[in-house]
């Protein structure tokens, strides 16, 4: 059976929403058993964790569905990469609701890259404490609504798999039966950039009504995923410098709504608003402030806030604003070379001109936020070949376990162009950061050459786990 992707419509109310929910073909008696398996593990050991996978290795029929493997594919691309993390999360009866939160901290990004996805194993209704989200939520930093009604529980039978955004706005609601409810939560990544739309395309544009919000955000979102790499029509938005100044200025607004829209209005004037952004990033970094010059917005202050703006708007622009992004990268304000680099990371492949420049970042720069950014940046933008590994085999010695676990992932990403990186990569399997250790492994198996795949194969087989070993039964 072949895979069963999302269609156009779905896929436009994944970008407006956040979330999709589909239904493996698998029958109520196996998610019976997932449960009852969950239940004995639960009652007789601990939480798994990072180990759920292992431990009820029937999980991995779920995801290998032809319904949710091609729900995946459809917001993820191909060879997407099923995250090293996973948790069961136990909501008991009597549990309270939690606050509504996102898992990520500030982002400067609206590109899918990463996803959640929540397998439920039984039916879960809303007495038992379903996961509400806030749907359209994951553009905003800050919670867009304090309306409960607003919220949608996931009220959904067994077997259910939501996948959403990473950074929407989410939380458990309280159970008030007398059931216990358990949720799977695994996450994964984007490995491969868009080059054209993995869902079950009809090839249309996406008419956007004149009354939908974001309407530039929105346009840019489905461009991206389409493949188009500047995801903006550059050089049609109005060029006055007086206007360009405008939109700069609504960075900073009160309301998030007022400054995404300003950002990416400034995307679609494209390269004459680039200078004008990098101009504006600049401004005291947060650690110097002082109280009476601190404007809170949402818990980040004023420059932060522009900056996250700024970013938004360079992303959008595509290969417009490279040119002024590269030298940005050497700019003496860290948290300006911070978001040059993130902003050229989320370009990605039309960003491949900057290779050197982060390669530079990635070995000399001062900054240990800086670093993990161009590693994070080198694996969207030099996927079409192997100009970034030895930056990137260089990365994986260093002492600092951000920039190594980035790096690791990054040439996860690169894939078949990073055979020179398998003896630096199977030296991390024994590295204390167990993501490091699990992007290498994945990093591997993409790279696919027989001396990549002997050395994966000797690390599995060394720590190959075995499911039905519990106290009761050692061996």
């Amino acid at each position: 059976m072949g895979l069963r992707k999302l269609t156009d419509r779905q896929m436009q109310d994944f970008i407006r929403t956040g979330y999709v929910l589909v239904k493996p073909n698998l029958s109520n008696e196996f998610h019976q058993a997932i449960y009852r398996q969950t239940e004995t593990v639960f009652e007789n050991e601990f939480n798994p964790g990072n180990n759920l996978l292992p431990r009820i290795p029937a999980l991995r029929q779920v995801f290998d569905d032809p319904v949710v493997n091609g729900a995946l594919t459809s917001v993820l691309g191909p060879n997407y990469f099923m995250w090293p993390h996973r948790h069961c999360h136990y909501n008991a009866p009597g549990t309270p609701a939690q606050n509504l939160h996102k898992d990520a901290g500030m982002h400067k990004s609206h590109r899918t890259r990463r996803i959640f996805a929540l397998y439920y194993p039984q039916d879960t209704t809303l007495e038992m404490g379903p996961t509400a989200v806030l749907p359209g939520s994951y553009i905003y930093n800050t919670r867009p609504t304090e309306d409960p009604t607003a919220e949608v529980a996931l009220v959904v039978e067994a077997g259910t798999v939501a996948i959403a955004e990473y950074d929407i706005w989410h939380g458990a609601t309280e159970n008030r039966s007398d059931k216990k409810r358990y949720m799977m939560k695994f996450l994964f990544d984007r490995i491969e950039e868009p080059t054209g739309p993995s869902w079950d395309s009809s090839g249309a544009a996406w008419s956007l009504p004149s009354d939908e919000p974001h309407r530039g955000l929105r346009a840019s979102q489905w461009a991206w995923h389409s493949g188009q790499v500047n995801g903006m029509q550059n050089g049609h938005g109005p060029q006055s410098s007086a206007a360009i100044a405008d939109l700069i200025a609504a960075l900073s607004d009160e309301s998030e709504m007022v400054a995404i829209d300003a950002a990416y209005a400034l995307g679609e004037i494209g390269a004459p608003a680039a200078a004008a952004l990098i101009a504006a990033l600049p401004g005291q970094d947060e650690g110097t402030l002082t109280h009476g010059q601190t404007a809170k917005l949402g818990n980040v202050t004023q420059p932060e806030l522009v900056r996250r703006n700024a970013s938004y708007a360079l992303g959008a622009m595509g290969a417009a604003a490279v040119p002024a992004l590269v030298e940005a990268t050497t700019h003496p304000e860290w948290w300006v070379r911070e978001t040059a680099v993130e902003a050229l990371g989320d370009i990605g492949l039309a960003a491949e001109d900057a290779i050197p420049a982060l390669s530079a970042v990635l070995r000399n720069d001062s900054s240990d936020r800086v670093r993990p950014a161009a590693a994070v940046a080198l694996g969207t933008t030099s996927q079409a070949g192997a100009s970034a590994v030895p930056a990137l085999i260089h990365a994986l010695a260093q002492d600092d376990a951000p920039v190594r676990q980035a790096a690791s992932l990054a040439l996860a990403r690169i894939g078949r162009h990073a055979q020179a990186a398998v003896p630096a990569l199977q030296g991390v399997f024994e590295d204390e950061n167990r993501y490091t250790r699990g992007h290498a492994v994945h990093a591997l198996y993409r790279i696919g050459t027989p001396a990549a795949r002997a050395a994966l194969l000797d690390y599995l087989m060394a720590m190959r786990w075995c499911d039905i070993t519990t106290k009761e039964s050692l061996y």
